[in-house]
């Protein structure tokens, strides 16, 4: 998103949107491409939390310094407060001067809060990010610092009696709901956009859903992406093939297959151009930095049905150089073995450190949300859920079994079936997470706000002229029903 907005499409970085480096970062990708994507804006002062290490250990007495921004430009006397939640990326201050949160800040006079995630960002828990260390990073710690937070700034600020609300997109949306569950005496409601709130080892919906999005532009343009993976995984199988692979797709060094995890790291890499413009497609971000908002599903279609640029699997290398081209990157990187270098190293200054390393820790212990090829219905092949997997082991050494810890998860929290009150759980039917998401209301008090043809998190970017109809309804129906929530 980009707080929560990570490529929960692509582990390995944060890219697009939540790539964003926001309240919105689900984007969970492992892949290494196109990095830097996001420039961080500045201009907001950092603030810093004393927060506990360990908050279920009353025994650990160690603290670190947990980053927040603040924005209290439309606090009036009595106002709530909005606590918008960090996630799988850094905090980006951008957040605090624009979003449709702010518009409702104005609106109802609140004081604006933002919480880096622990882990992500400059905020630093432990000296590094070893396999050990990593074992306070969870979505239960996150909840305890943000109660903590609340708890102590609440008295710091003689906010005690505010009625508090959080805000997330991605996967702070669903730490945003599961606050509002876990803790009910310290928020008031929540608004948890995008949020995918059950945990799934596999998630090949996710496929399934590129696919109609694809379709929904033109039903030949997944047909035509399915016929040039099939292309890719046939010509991987004759060795014969692998300078015109290299040179078509401009890796950056010769292509070389010497296990299966190789062919699928390439494979999921390439998927990923079509993953990550269906996940952001149209969303305006363009205000966080973000580079590639003008891609859109609408070019990437373009670009397949162009039978001048060759058959299919041309057209689909040319997607792949387009992107390169957008993001600056003169060849991508396919090679697994360096990945699982990179995103092994534990130093806050290794090249995955800026959440790549985090976050997938986070799905190999508490979520899964692996974007697995074992579906028919979708149009991508050779990356399966066994491939995940084999990334838990390669990076941290961990074999115990992920169907636990995702039972856990659901137990914890509830998963679809979530028991609570005041909580609005926007989603757009373009994006692949509302698969994992409440679409549907469960309660009055738990209404869903799907929203037809936005995507990840479109209702938490700034309204403009061009938004959809629906977009701007969607909105006002969550700014009636925080008003109605606040009246309470």
């Amino acid at each position: 998103m980009a707080l929560g907005c990570y490529s929960f499409l692509k582990y390995a970085v944060i890219v697009l949107s939540c790539i964003l480096f926001g309240p919105c970062e689900a984007h969970y990708s492992r892949t290494n491409r196109y990095k830097a994507r996001v420039q961080l804006k500045s201009g907001v002062e950092d603030q810093w939390f004393i927060q506990r290490l360990d908050h279920f250990n009353g025994a650990d007495s160690r603290v670190w310094k947990q980053r927040y921004f603040v924005n209290d430009s439309f606090y009036r006397v009595g106002g709530p407060v909005f606590l918008m939640i960090g996630g799988e990326g850094p905090a980006n201050p951008a957040w605090m001067q624009y979003g449709t949160w702010l518009t409702y800040a104005q609106k109802l006079g609140a004081l604006c809060l933002l919480l880096e995630h622990r882990f992500y960002g400059k905020s630093h828990p432990t000296e590094d990010l070893s396999t050990e260390n990593l074992r306070f990073l969870s979505s239960r710690q996150a909840l305890a610092d943000l109660a903590h937070f609340r708890t102590v700034t609440a008295a710091a600020r003689g906010l005690t009696n505010s009625k508090w609300v959080a805000f997330g997109g991605s996967y702070p949306g669903s730490l945003a709901a599961w606050f509002r569950l876990k803790y009910p005496h310290l928020v008031h409601a929540s608004v948890a956009t995008s949020a995918p709130v059950h945990a799934s080892v596999n998630f090949p919906e996710y496929l399934e859903v590129v696919w109609r999005s694809l379709a929904a532009e033109n039903p030949e343009c997944p047909l035509l992406v399915k016929k040039a993976s099939d292309t890719l995984v046939e010509r991987l199988n004759d060795p014969k093939t692998y300078d015109n692979i290299t040179k078509d797709f401009r890796l950056c060094s010769k292509l070389q297959i010497q296990s299966k995890m190789d062919s699928a790291y390439l494979l999921e890499s390439l998927a990923g151009n079509f993953m990550d413009v269906v996940q952001y497609n149209e969303d305006n971000r363009a205000f966080e930095g973000a580079v590639g908002t003008n891609i859109t599903i609408k070019v990437l279609c373009g670009v397949m049905q162009d039978s001048s640029l060759g058959d299919p699997y041309d057209r689909y290398a040319a997607v792949a150089r387009l992107m390169q081209k957008i993001f600056s990157q003169s060849c991508i990187n396919t090679q697994y073995k360096s990945f699982i270098q990179d995103i092994s190293n534990s130093s806050w200054s290794g090249p995955e450190a800026g959440g790549g390393r985090q976050w997938v820790y986070q799905t190999c212990t508490e979520f899964g949300f692996y974007q697995s090829t074992d579906s028919p219905n979708q149009p991508f092949s050779g990356f399966p859920l066994g491939y995940h997997l084999q990334q838990c082991a390669d990076i941290y050494n961990l074999s115990t079994s992920l169907d636990e810890a995702i039972q856990q998860t659901n137990e914890e929290y509830g998963g679809y079936d979530i028991k609570s009150t005041r909580i609005v759980f926007p989603n757009g039917s373009i994006d692949p997470w509302h698969a994992l998401g409440v679409t549907k209301d469960i309660s009055g008090d738990l209404p869903a706000v799907f929203i037809k043809g936005t995507a990840h998190c479109a209702n938490m970017y700034p309204a403009r002229a061009e938004d959809l109809p629906q977009l701007g309804l969607a909105r006002d129906r969550i700014f009636i029903l925080l008003q109605k929530w606040l009246a309470e």
